[in-house]
């Protein structure tokens, strides 16, 4: 108990409360600005740290981490555009609600189940921290291989009523991620000799150009301006507690996923978003209106992507692994500040844990304050005429493009991305399965090949291994479900 007296001192103090809320505020202004996304928000904010002593520095450090999560989603709703790739699922229900005129709720909606999120993975790091880690260590290639083949369900998924086309597209993105070096030879891959190429497609040009520029291009063509000037009251809607209460089960079965996939080191918030929204799909009474605006969609998706953050901390702080990119430059800023992230640092700095998950979880309380106070700016975008925005999400979308890599060649692929996702749009094609098929195709050929290394070439030893037969069979349920309930329908 002194423990944590002395952890919540470190958090309660002017530079402690400033860096908290600071924190708060930029990650989620970051989040929301299309390209930038999380890591960019802590590499941009890590030098300010050298100035402050550890204990704000690890606080305005992680506030930034959280809050730039929740932060993607708020262009997702709005203009469509997914500010950080955890918020590539978001845009799926929360841009349709936004074009129904519902915005205010939709950002309700998702800063509720965020904040839920958030904290619910932050209770799982307090009190599993150890033993969670010790799981993560036991999924190796095999066993991650089969949780990619699991999450590729969801291409199903998203793609139901016109399954065909959904793997088709689900194909075109598996082709893009094969672009550039490979991993394992490092020899150049569908380059066309073109230098540019050999690093491959970054998944931030390619959700801009197949999300924002395509919408952009579709209402030019289409003349359709309704979407930019949808009549949408100005402001934050909470929803009802009634309402929550009702969506109780799908926020915490979104928040266990997410908190589970954030453990397992290098599967990341889009897979978890992703996997979460199929099983919000499979598990809703209102599944007919996934993808038309419904609230269970976007709990799905924000109430699992925000529990990522605390899920991956297990393994970063238990056993110095990154559990993504985010958690990545965490470390890397604990060791600058002196704290060597380990198995040792729950026994040697005691105090120092406890603020760090205290300060985890005041900064997804106080998300919720910024989220409702910052609506009341951001909901006005869409009261901008068509003839104004519209160049103005160009203008975001092509300088996140670029401030990913610093590279031209990603504004240039942003654009043919767009013109290939107004193709698919007219052709009547779903544009998530791209993004889900490009996000989950170099995990997939890595783990697998690694897999086949370790096996020599015998996929029959990969049954043997009991994690990867357990997702092998939720695999094969999942897309069997669909067709017996289809059978049953067809026998009443």
């Amino acid at each position: 108990m002194q423990d944590l007296y002395l952890a919540l001192a470190l958090i309660f103090n002017v530079q402690g409360i400033t860096a908290l809320v600071s924190g708060v505020v930029i990650g989620t202004f970051v989040g929301a600005m299309p390209g930038l996304g999380t890591v960019v928000a802590l590499a941009m904010m890590l030098p300010l740290t050298f100035a402050l002593d550890s204990g704000p520095a690890i606080v305005l450090l992680l506030s930034v981490y959280v809050s730039s999560v929740y932060g993607g989603s708020i262009s997702a709703i709005l203009i469509n555009v997914p500010g950080t790739p955890q918020s590539a699922a978001t845009v799926l229900d929360g841009y349709p609600m936004a074009q129904q005129g519902k915005a205010d709720r939709a950002l309700g909606w998702a800063t509720g189940a965020s904040v839920f999120g958030g904290i619910f993975s932050v209770i799982i790091l307090m009190v599993a921290a150890p033993p969670l880690s010790q799981v993560a260590i036991k999924f190796g290639s095999i066993e991650i291989l089969a949780l990619i083949i699991f999450s590729m369900t969801t291409i199903a998924w998203v793609s139901q009523g016109n399954t065909v086309k959904g793997l088709i597209a689900a194909l075109l993105g598996l082709f893009l991620s094969t672009v550039g070096q490979d991993a394992f030879t490092g020899s150049s891959r569908f380059d066309f000799d073109y230098f540019e190429l050999t690093a491959g497609f970054h998944v931030v040009p390619i959700l801009i150009g197949v999300f924002a520029l395509s919408e952009v291009l579709h209402q030019t063509c289409t003349g359709d301006k309704t979407a930019s000037l949808v009549p949408s009251k100005i402001g934050f809607s909470f929803p009802s507690w009634q309402e929550w209460k009702s969506r109780k089960m799908p926020l915490i079965r979104a928040s266990a996923i997410g908190s589970f996939i954030g453990i397992l080191p290098g599967v990341g918030a889009v897979t978890a978003a992703f996997v979460s929204y199929a099983d919000g799909k499979r598990s809703s009474p209102n599944r007919e209106n996934f993808g038309k605006g419904e609230p269970d969609g976007l709990i799905a998706s924000e109430a699992s992507n925000n529990a990522v953050t605390g899920g991956a901390l297990v393994p970063t702080l238990a056993l110095g692994i990154p559990g993504d990119g985010g958690t990545a430059v965490l470390i890397g800023a604990l060791i600058i500040h002196g704290v060597t992230p380990g198995v040792r640092l729950y026994v040697d700095e005691p105090v120092l844990v406890n603020m760090m998950f205290m300060a985890l979880l005041f900064a997804n309380l106080l998300i919720l304050l910024v989220g409702a106070l910052s609506a009341q700016l951001f909901t006005r975008v869409l009261r901008i005429p068509a003839s104004i925005l519209m160049p103005m999400v160009v203008m975001l979308s092509l300088v996140g493009a670029y401030t990913v890599r610093s590279s031209v060649m990603d504004i240039f692929i942003a654009i043919i991305a767009g013109g290939i996702g107004l193709l698919m749009r007219y052709g009547g094609y779903q544009l998530a399965p791209v993004v889900i098929g490009f996000v989950l195709g170099k995990p997939f050929e890595e783990s697998l090949r690694r897999g086949l290394l370790l096996s020599d070439g015998n996929v029959w030893l990969f049954f043997q291994k009991p994690i990867f037969t357990f997702f092998i069979g939720l695999t094969a349920i999942a897309l069997l479900l669909p067709l017996v309930s289809s059978l049953r329908k067809r026998k009443r």
